[in-house]
């Protein structure tokens, strides 16, 4: 299995993401499953902006 993991990392990565894709479709349904993505990347993207313009340096000085 360690094999799999160093010689196929995003292929692994890939299908554990998609098996907890599909419990959560099954579990909670298609539409909040959705939501839960859409929110994601949102947050990741708005994170990511943070990063880039020095936003979160900014506010972590002002807030110290």
């Amino acid at each position: 299995m360690r094999h799999l993991m160093q010689a196929y990392p995003l292929t692994v990565a890939g299908g554990g993401f998609c098996l907890l894709l599909a419990g959560l479709m099954v579990t909670i349904g298609f539409f909040k499953t959705l939501l839960i993505l859409i929110l994601t990347l949102l947050g990741g993207a708005i994170g990511w902006y943070a990063d880039r313009s020095g936003l979160a340096t900014t506010i972590r000085r002002k807030l110290s």
